[in-house]
């Protein structure tokens, strides 16, 4: 019976520490610190400091999940209209306000710690900076407030190269802006793919996203507006002496493909589509930072 009876509480452990780890977004965070460990190594010709990869990661990660924590908070009733939230922890009550609240709390500020003792106090301050733009003026206010609330607060999105390169120099260079500046564009039609295919879902909760407010026929035209900014935006880093051939080429076939998304999108449209290319998009970015993460690396000579 012992033995039983300590099966079941490691169990309980199990699937506890399963709900706080979906109250972190992990998907979205493990995004979010993937394109800042590739800012912290493109911010140096060689390796990033230990310190700084370690102790920088680790306190991004936390922030990053706190501010995705306070987001499920502040969303609850929002979340449990609709189809694709409606699982999330604190809607189906396996975690209380209490204990959520206590987490992010806990989580956000050892991340903040992190970073300010062991990393350097410029990061600690535009990450807490990052989480009250994403956990506080998108969440609380622009989501709610207008059609223009992911071009707006897609900036809190497009920090975390930034963050990075901070943690590794010190510093904000004009080449981590130009990392921002990507991210900054790809997040309209990344996001408003999957608005469009959940258009009836944010109608149902009150959102004012771009297909409820302007229609979908208008919300395909703008991915379709952005995405070929996208295309001209990633062409900065080469332009700028950032990467080499190998990042341009790379960047013009991934982009290539994601034009080809949002063509068919406007044009051609059928069912799935819109999944696929917001499916797509995450295979995109994440394709643009690896590109250049080689190119700097075969350029400086390291491979």
């Amino acid at each position: 019976m012992a033995v039983v009876a300590e099966g079941l509480r490691t169990m309980g452990l199990r699937m506890r520490a399963q709900e706080y780890y979906e109250l972190c977004k992990p998907r979205v965070v493990m995004l979010i610190v993937f394109t800042a460990v590739v800012g912290m190594f493109l911010a140096v010709p060689g390796l990033p400091p230990l310190s700084a990869l370690v102790w920088g990661t680790l306190g991004i990660a936390l922030q990053a999940a706190s501010a995705a924590a306070v987001n499920q908070i502040i969303d609850r009733n929002i979340d449990a209209r609709m189809a694709r939230t409606c699982g999330r922890p604190l809607v189906t009550g396996r975690l209380t306000m209490t204990e959520s609240i206590a987490f992010a709390t806990v989580i956000g500020l050892a991340g903040f710690a992190i970073l300010w003792f062991l990393v350097n106090p410029l990061t600690a301050v535009l990450t807490q900076l990052t989480l009250i733009g994403y956990a506080g003026v998108y969440t609380l206010y622009l989501k709610r407030a207008t059609p223009q609330n992911i071009v707006i607060g897609g900036a809190a999105g497009a920090a975390p190269p930034v963050l990075g390169w901070a943690a590794a120099t010190g510093e904000v260079h004009a080449h981590a802006l130009v990392l921002f500046a990507i991210i900054f564009v790809w997040t309209p039609p990344h996001f408003w793919a999957l608005a469009i295919d959940r258009c009836d879902d944010y109608a149902k909760a009150d959102i004012p996203m771009l297909p409820v407010t302007h229609g979908i026929e208008f919300t395909r035209t703008q991915v379709l507006l952005y995405t070929i900014l996208l295309v001209a935006v990633t062409l900065l880093p080469f332009a700028t002496g950032m990467s080499g051939w190998l990042y341009l080429v790379g960047a013009l076939v991934l982009g290539g493909i994601f034009l080809g998304y949002a063509v068919r999108l406007k044009w051609r449209p059928v069912p799935g589509l819109p999944m696929r290319t917001f499916g797509y998009s995450i295979v995109y970015l994440m394709g643009i930072f690896t590109l250049l993460l080689v190119d700097h690396y075969v350029v400086v000579g390291l491979l």
